[in-house]
């Protein structure tokens, strides 16, 4: 069993005992997805996760979290990760402004560069070569539209005079995170993002992870709030299926798939232990498997892990 946050850990560091863990969920495509949010709520999980995937099952992360915010009363909604390269800023600062707005605050916004997919590309109309660049403006771009009263930008690819994005967020000051887990994108987390939000990551992994990125927003002048750091741990019932072993191990080719993907509801409080021993102490817990029963599942899985959970909300 992995040591408890407030524990010393490998290297003499130890985490302070107020470590603030956080557990939410990922919404799985096959899931009924009223009764999904609605368990969700009830069971006093932190957030609601939707995947981004145009060429894919999923509903559009907008969307999806515009229902969720409206059928519920506190639960966080989050994409996991959404998409920056290819969108216009103008419109999506928008989008998320008035989400957070009818929402009450409760948007947690998340971007990435998109999975390496010649599909996912060709939907977003921006060559692989590209994304980083255009992440690298827009998401500054972003903030600035969020927060200024009139914006004006000259960049490679954005051009405004004077533009104004209301309402704002109700949220003060946008916490963003980012997903990625190659050293490229760890770097950018530490220069522009508030938080790191991987996947499919090893425990080892996240603590590599975090080093880089803490080393990267030292070197920008910044630092990353230590409770900024989180992992979406996927589970399985049983052996990991060969297409989530591959994802695994495209990014820890030294892992085991059984490293990053719990093989078992039952397994996911060590694992999450584990996390917690490595940095992270934001989780959203993403059941892959199909459920025969998706209320039963949820509570199951509360009774399992919500223990962990240090902050409830009302």
């Amino acid at each position: 069993m992995a040591k408890r946050h407030g524990q010393e850990r490998e290297g003499g560091a130890a985490y302070a005992p107020t470590m603030k863990v956080r557990i939410g969920l990922g919404l799985p495509p096959s899931a009924p997805l009223a009764e999904y949010v609605a368990a969700s709520e009830r069971l006093h999980f932190d957030s609601l996760w939707v995947s981004e995937r145009v060429n894919a099952p999923t509903l559009d992360p907008i969307v999806a979290m515009t229902y969720i915010a409206a059928r519920t009363e506190r639960l966080k909604v989050g994409a996991s990760v959404m998409v920056l390269p290819g969108r216009n800023p103008v419109l999506l600062a928008k989008a998320l402004a008035s989400l957070d707005h009818v929402s009450g605050g409760r948007l947690l916004p998340a971007f990435g560069l998109g999975v390496a997919n010649a599909a996912e590309h060709q939907a977003f109309g921006v060559e692989r070569r590209d994304r980083g660049r255009l992440f690298d403006e827009a998401l500054p771009l972003l903030r600035r539209l969020w927060s200024e009263e009139r914006v004006t930008h000259h960049g490679d690819r954005f051009h405004l005079e004077e533009v104004t994005v209301l309402p704002k967020p109700v949220q003060e000051q946008f916490d963003v995170w980012l997903g990625g887990a190659s050293r490229v994108e760890l770097e950018r987390c530490g220069r522009l993002g508030d938080g790191w939000l991987p996947s499919f990551c090893t425990p080892a992994t996240v603590r590599e992870g975090i080093g880089i990125v803490n080393d990267a927003a030292a070197a920008a002048g910044r630092a990353i709030d230590p409770e900024h750091f989180g992992v979406l741990i996927p589970y399985v019932n049983g052996e990991v299926p060969p297409e989530l072993a591959a994802v695994v191990q495209a990014r820890n080719p030294d892992a085991r798939p059984e490293d990053a993907i719990a093989t078992s509801r039952d397994q996911l409080p060590e694992r999450i232990e584990e996390y917690i021993e490595a940095g992270a102490s934001k989780f959203v817990l993403f059941p892959f498997a199909p459920a025969a029963d998706w209320d039963d599942e949820l509570e199951a899985l509360a009774t399992a892990v919500l223990p962990l959970q240090t902050v409830r909300a009302a």
